[in-house]
C-alpha cells in the first residue's frame, strides 16, 4: 500500500492505493497519529484502494473517533468491493462516504 499525504490548511487528505490489510494497517495508523496535528478535516481518498480488511476497518474507526472530537472525516472514491464491506459491517452508518 502507498499513502500520499496532502495538507491544505486544516484539511489533511490521505490517498491510499493497494491493499489496506493486517500488514499495512499499522503503517496507516502511524501516519494518522503523526500527521493529524491541527487538522480539523480528514479526507481519505480510496480511488486506488483495492481491498480493505478488518484491520483496516479498525484504523478507520479509530480515525473517526479522533475526528468526531476535532472536526470531520470523509471517505471518497470508494469502489464496489469496499462499499460492500462497508455495507456488510455497518460502517456505512458510521462513516461519511462521498
Amino acid at each position: 500500500m502507498t499513502i500520499k499525504q496532502t495538507n491544505e490548511g486544516e484539511k489533511l487528505t490521505l490517498a491510499l492505493s493497494g491493499r489496506l490489510d493486517t500488514v499495512t494497517a499499522p503503517e496507516l495508523e502511524a501516519v494518522i497519529d503523526t500527521a493529524l496535528g491541527g487538522a480539523t478535516e480528514l479526507c481519505f481518498d480510496f480511488t486506488e484502494l483495492e481491498y480493505i480488511s478488518s484491520a483496516g476497518l479498525r484504523v478507520l474507526l479509530k480515525a473517526q473517533k479522533i475526528m468526531n472530537a476535532k472536526g470531520k472525516m470523509t471517505i471518497t472514491g470508494v469502489n464496489e468491493t469496499i462499499m460492500e464491506v462497508f455495507d456488510i459491517t455497518g460502517f456505512v452508518d458510521i462513516l461519511t462516504i462521498e
